[in-house]
């Protein structure tokens, strides 16, 4: 079998080994691929591994070798899977690899908007301890997060250990979902009480069309004045100029952002100018033992498909 793998350096910039792919077929990988070469370099490949690279309905039926897509992703929205189904391609994702890795990130969020860890830093560095008479100072007014109430939109995987870890903090956990747990030891309520009960409002929930820009300025305004919103969910589920007015104009505290309608965000991206809204670039995903995990459960995919018994097929 020959593999192809079009943007192996989002998962692997060198850190870990493509040893067990190798061991599948013969392997190409590509750092990144642009739309103009995607044919080209998959066209004598019987499998494909992508992450975001765009594999459409067009391109896919000019594949006449193709019989396996793999998503190096738990997201498959980069892949026409309609059309491979028609041709009988088989489509498959990574599921829940990144839990772990997720949760932790969206707690570095929430810690450094309660603790200021790195404004402090950088303060020390540039000498500001220097410059006063006391053995102990804060930038911001600092705030714990026991008996804070937590509220996890979206209860998958992660948003299950999201509360978890909600819980350790002993912060008072509120749930909402399209689908409550029946005897849960958390507390389900509607998405508006969500907004209006939560210090800290955090998104798990799945990408679908009636959840893009899902999270607006009508919401925004059931929070309470010193709540924070985080997202390492997916970026269009906020209607991102909505959030950077809310935090402009103080109706909200902060945020802690990861993911982005657009990625990367273009210059004027309103979040980038936004008061108290910390970003990073889509990286809660991406710890080394996350991704490792990536790595092992598609190449498990890859075998299962090849001894003729596909596993996580989304096509």
């Amino acid at each position: 079998m020959n593999i192809v793998i079009l943007d192996g350096y989002t998962l692997n910039s060198g850190d870990i080994s493509w040893d067990a792919f190798r061991a599948l077929g013969n392997l190409q990988i590509f750092d990144r691929t642009g739309p103009i070469d995607v044919i080209d370099r998959c066209s004598n490949s019987e499998i494909v591994l992508t992450n975001k690279v765009v594999l459409s309905a067009g391109t896919i039926k000019k594949l006449a070798k193709l019989q396996y897509i793999g998503v190096l992703a738990t997201g498959f929205n980069v892949v026409a899977v309609e059309a491979a189904k028609e041709l009988g391609i088989v489509v498959t994702n990574v599921p829940a690899y990144g839990t772990h890795s997720v949760a932790q990130h969206t707690f570095a969020l929430i810690l450094e908007i309660f603790n200021n860890v790195g404004g402090h830093n950088t303060d020390i560095h540039d000498g500001g301890w220097n410059q006063i008479s006391d053995f102990s100072y804060t930038l911001t007014t600092l705030h714990e997060l026991s008996g804070k109430t937590l509220g996890v939109l979206g209860w998958g995987e992660i948003g299950k250990k999201v509360a978890e870890i909600g819980k350790v903090f002993d912060m008072h956990v509120i749930i909402h979902s399209s689908y409550p747990e029946a005897g849960s030891l958390f507390e389900f309520v509607s998405l508006e009480d969500l907004f209006r009960k939560s210090d800290i409002v955090s998104i798990h929930t799945k990408l679908t069309n009636h959840k893009i820009g899902l999270v607006n300025n009508t919401l925004f305004r059931l929070m309470k004045k010193e709540a924070v919103l985080i997202n390492t969910s997916r970026g269009q589920i906020i209607n991102e100029q909505d959030l950077a007015d809310a935090l402009n104009n103080d109706v909200i505290i902060a945020a802690g952002i990861d993911v982005f309608t657009v990625e990367p965000p273009s210059p004027d991206a309103p979040l980038l100018t936004a008061k108290n809204c910390i970003l990073t670039p889509h990286i809660s995903w991406a710890t080394k033992e996350a991704r490792e995990r990536l790595m092992q459960i598609a190449a498990d995919n890859i075998r299962a498909f090849i001894a003729g018994n596909p596993v996580n097929q989304v096509s």
